[in-house]
C-alpha cells in the first residue's frame, strides 16, 4: 500500500489498547533497503513492514542508472578487488572469489524473482555485455597475466580469455585500439558473461510487487532525523517530518535499518549505540564523460576497466562503459572524482561538519594524515579541466574529441573511517555493516560494491538482526528455496556453485553462459 501520510499515531507502550510498534522499518527506498524488505516479506508476510524514503521515488541516489556504471560487480575486470604482494609476486584472488560469489547470490535472487513473476522481463534491468581488463605498461601487463593465471584456477572464472596480441584485442574493443600506437604494449582479458545491470528497475519492479501486501507501506518525502532506544530498548523510536506537509511525527519499530547510503552514519549517530563511536565518513563524489554519438557508440560495446592508482578508491579506476540509459545506447567514461561536504547527492553541503564528533574527529585527522595520496588525487581532480579530462579520455580513446563529450554529475559515494588494531583512524573501502548489540538496528555504510552484492548483504543481515528466527525450519526452508546454495553459503561462505547452477540461473535471466 502506497502512501504519503501517516498511518501509525504515537505509542505508549506502557498503556493498553494501543497499537504496537511496527515489525520493521527500512530507512531509504534503493536496491539494498527493498531487497531485504522483499526477504522478510517472503519470511514473514504478516509483518508490518515501512519504508521511509527522504525523495520524492525511489532509487534516486545510489541506485539510480544514472549514479553509477551499472557494473555487475563479478571481479571478471575490476582489478582492484585482486591484490599482488610485491614480496612474493604473487597474486591474492580471495576478495575476487567473495565478491563473484556474492553477485552469483544476487543473480540467483533476481532469477528466483523472476521464475516467480515479481521481477518482468530481464531485459529492462539486465544483460550480457563482456567485461574487459586492459592495460598498458609492462608492469601492468605482468600484473594481469599473473591475475589471469591465478582467477583460472578457479571454475568460477571458466571462459576467460587472456590476450597480448593487438590484433585480437581490437577486435575486442575497436574504439580503445584505432589510433594507438603500435608499437605500445597491451594486455587485455575478455569474459563474455560480463553483465550491465539497471539497479534503479530492479528496485521499482520489487516495490511494485511489496505495494501489493497489505501489510507494507512506503512513504515519500519522509526525512528521517533520528532515532532513538525506547521502553527500556525494547524497541525504536523514529522522529520523522513529511517535507512535504512540514509536520513531525515519531513511531516504534521492533527492528530498524538504514539503508540510506551517505545519510546512514548521521543517523547511525543519532541512536546514541556505542557501537558508531570513532565511525566517520569521507565523502567522495563522481563525474562521467558521456557521449550520443552514434558514430562513436556503436563501436564500443563492453565494459573496460584499467588500472587505478595504489591505494585509491574503487571509484577512481578509469572505465569506459557502453550503457543503454532511457532506451538510448550511451558511453561513460571515468569516474572523475569531486569534493564537498554532501553525503548525498541531493544532501545538504553540512552533512559532513554534522557528522563530526568528540569521538571521531581525531580518527578523521588520523586517516587524512596518512593518507595525503588521496588529497593530493582529490585536489587533482577536482582541479582539472574539460580539457584535462579528455585528455585522461584519450589514453583509453585516442581519437577522442572534445566536441562528442559532455561531463554529467554521478553519485555520491561515503568512504568509511574507522578506528584499526591501533586505535587509529583508518580509511576503509568497500561497505560494512554495523549494529546494536542485539541487532535490531542495523545499518550499511561504505560505497562499492554495495549494488551489486545486495543480497549476500541482506543475507547477513538477515543473521544479525533476526537471530531466533533465521534458525527456524520455516526460514531455512524458505531461503533454500530462494537461493539454491543457501545451505552451502552459511556453512563455509564460500559457495561451490557448479556450472549447471550457473547455467540455470542464467537462462531464467536471458543472460549467456559459458562454459
Amino acid at each position: 500500500m502506497n502512501s504519503n501520510t501517516f498511518d501509525q499515531t504515537p505509542v505508549q507502550l506502557n498503556k493498553k489498547n494501543v497499537l504496537p510498534p511496527i515489525d520493521v522499518v527500512l530507512i531509504g527506498a534503493g536496491i539494498m533497503s527493498t531487497t531485504l524488505g522483499m526477504f522478510i516479506a517472503m519470511l514473514e508476510p504478516n509483518w508490518k513492514i515501512n519504508v521511509y524514503e527522504r525523495l520524492h521515488k525511489p532509487a534516486q541516489e545510489s541506485s539510480n542508472a544514472w549514479n553509477n556504471a551499472g557494473t555487475g560487480h563479478a571481479s571478471f575486470c575490476e582489478l582492484n578487488y585482486t591484490e599482488y604482494n610485491d614480496v612474493d609476486k604473487s597474486i591474492n584472488i580471495e576478495k575476487a572469489l567473495s565478491i563473484n560469489t556474492a553477485f552469483e547470490l544476487s543473480l540467483q535472487f533476481w532469477a528466483f524473482l523472476t521464475k516467480n513473476n515479481i521481477l518482468k522481463n530481464p531485459k529492462s534491468f539486465i544483460r550480457n555485455i563482456p567485461h574487459i581488463s586492459f592495460v598498458t605498461d609492462d608492469k601492468h601487463i605482468s600484473f594481469l597475466r599473473k591475475r589471469f593465471q591465478a582467477l583460472k584456477t578457479n571454475n568460477i572464472f571458466n571462459g576467460m580469455i587472456y590476450s597480448e596480441n593487438s590484433k585480437q584485442i581490437e577486435s575486442w574493443i575497436p574504439l580503445i585500439m584505432t589510433g594507438r600506437n603500435k608499437n605500445q604494449k597491451v594486455a587485455a582479458t575478455y569474459m563474455e558473461m560480463g553483465t550491465d545491470v539497471d539497479f534503479e528497475e530492479i528496485t521499482q519492479q520489487i516495490l511494485n510487487q511489496l505495494n501489493k501486501n497489505s501489510n507494507f507501506n512506503i512513504y515519500f518525502q519522509h526525512n528521517v532525523t533520528s532515532i532513538q532506544p525506547h521502553n527500556n530498548n525494547t524497541c525504536w523510536n523514529i522522529s520523522i517530518i513529511n517535507t512535504q506537509h512540514k509536520n513531525k511525527q515519531n513511531v516504534y519499530a521492533k527492528h530498524v535499518f538504514i539503508g540510506g547510503g551517505g545519510q546512514s552514519l548521521n543517523l547511525l549517530q543519532t541512536s546514541g549505540i556505542r557501537e558508531t563511536k570513532g565511525y566517520a565518513g569521507f565523502p567522495v563524489g563522481g563525474q562521467f564523460l558521456i557521449t550520443y554519438n552514434p558514430k562513436i557508440v556503436s563501436q564500443h560495446s563492453a565494459k573496460v576497466y584499467g588500472q587505478s592508482s595504489l591505494n585509491m578508491p574503487p571509484m577512481s579506476v578509469p572505465h569506459m562503459d557502453a550503457r543503454i540509459l532511457n532506451g538510448n545506447k550511451v558511453l561513460l567514461f571515468g569516474p572523475f572524482a569531486t569534493f564537498s561536504g554532501k553525503f548525498l547527492k541531493y544532501g545538504s553541503w553540512w552533512d559532513l561538519f554534522y557528522s563530526l564528533n568528540k569521538h571521531n574527529l581525531i580518527p578523521i585527522i588520523q586517516a587524512g594524515l596518512d593518507n595525503k595520496f588521496l588529497i593530493k588525487y582529490l585536489i587533482h581532480q577536482v582541479t582539472m579541466s574539460h580539457k584535462d579530462r579528455i585528455n585522461s579520455l584519450k589514453k583509453f580513446y585516442p581519437e577522442a574529441h572534445i566536441k562528442d563529450w559532455s561531463l554529467i554529475q554521478a553519485g555520491q559515494r561515503v568512504q568509511i573511517i574507522k578506528k584499526n588494531q591501533h586505535n587509529r583512524g583508518t580509511l576503509q573501502f568497500g561497505t560494512e555493516i554495523v549494529s546494536s548489540n542485539n541487532g535490531s538496528l542495523s545499518a550499511l555504510l561504505g560505497a562499492s560494491p554495495g549494488a551489486s552484492i545486495a543480497v549476500s548483504i541482506a543475507i547477513r543481515l538477515l543473521h544479525i538482526m533476526f537471530n531466533t528466527q533465521i534458525h527456524s525450519s520455516a526460514w531455512q526452508t524458505k531461503l533454500q528455496e530462494i537461493i539454491p546454495v543457501y545451505s552451502q553459503y552459511i556453512q563455509n561462505n564460500n559457495i561451490i556453485i557448479t556450472n549447471q547452477l550457473i547455467k540455470n540461473t542464467r537462462d531464467a535471466l536471458s543472460l549467456t553462459f559459458t562454459e
